[in-house]
């Protein structure tokens, strides 16, 4: 095989992706305080690709569109619910009507709730399993058909280090392990069309959307379960979200990797 010099080159360049959960705080800059999908969607935009934010709240889509814009990329807001089947249809949908194409699809929406079996409610659980899981099949369903009319495409799906280090929630864990699942069924499923589906899993990142709350000592005791002793950013998370879903990973498929600072290797405090 010849010499390929990609190493400044991720192929994305008039890609179209779809970053769900893309919205973020308005106001601010761009420092650590950015959510996973306003990074990935940004960091997407830079590498050349048109980008679809997709939010359940329009106006933080918006925002991160708006920053895209700024900087002279090429994106835009829609609102969505992506618990429901119909939204999802919609946003692949508009996506495809806008820039006639889809490439890339970035499943970046999760929630977690605190408790184990015997103290969540069965609605709680179903409610957290449609938001976890369900978005990402709905989303696959009509991503996967877009993609293979252009010969093919990437999904990342985020998951979380509680999926193999259970941690005081359990309807997340176990949310989170079937994300895993999904993603290796989605690369064996459609392979031979040309789609790749990869995994991140998240350990020890702060993001304001969902560590608003944690205090400085919480947040300190997180750097501690790292060997790296700090936090991951958002932007940590954009980074390998755009190099999953480019040409720079083009023989990667079926596989979940942790995105952690190590701190799998010494597992998180309890």
């Amino acid at each position: 095989m010849a010499y390929e010099n990609i190493a400044n080159d991720y192929g994305l360049v008039g890609k179209v992706a779809i970053v769900s959960g893309g919205g973020g705080p308005v106001g601010g800059g761009l420092d650590e305080g950015v959510t996973n999908g306003r990074a990935a969607a940004i960091l997407l935009a830079r590498a050349g690709a048109k980008v679809c934010v997709a939010g359940r709240t329009l106006a933080l889509a918006q925002h991160t569109a708006d920053i895209i814009t700024k900087e002279g990329g090429e994106a835009f807001a829609f609102e969505a619910d992506v618990t429901q089947e119909a939204q999802c249809k919609a946003v692949v949908d508009a996506t495809v009507a806008r820039y006639g194409r889809l490439d890339c699809l970035d499943n970046n929406v999760g929630r977690s709730e605190p408790g184990d079996v015997v103290e969540m409610s069965v609605e709680k659980w179903r409610e957290l399993f449609a938001l976890n899981v369900d978005s990402m099949m709905m989303m696959c369903k009509y991503a996967i058909p877009a993609m293979a009319k252009g010969g093919g495409g990437t999904i990342c799906n985020i998951g979380s280090l509680r999926s193999i280090r259970p941690q005081k929630s359990t309807v997340y864990s176990v949310t989170k392990g079937a994300v895993v699942a999904l993603t290796s069924t989605l690369a064996a499923d459609h392979g031979a069309q040309g789609i790749r589906a990869n995994c991140i899993i998240l350990g020890p990142v702060f993001t304001p959307n969902i560590n608003r709350n944690l205090t400085p000592e919480r947040r300190a005791l997180r750097a501690q379960a790292s060997l790296l002793k700090r936090e991951g950013t958002g932007w940590d998370t954009g980074y390998l979200v755009r190099y999953l879903l480019s040409d720079q990973s083009r023989f990667m498929t079926g596989q979940s990797i942790c995105l952690d600072g190590g701190a799998s290797l010494i597992g998180p405090s309890r």
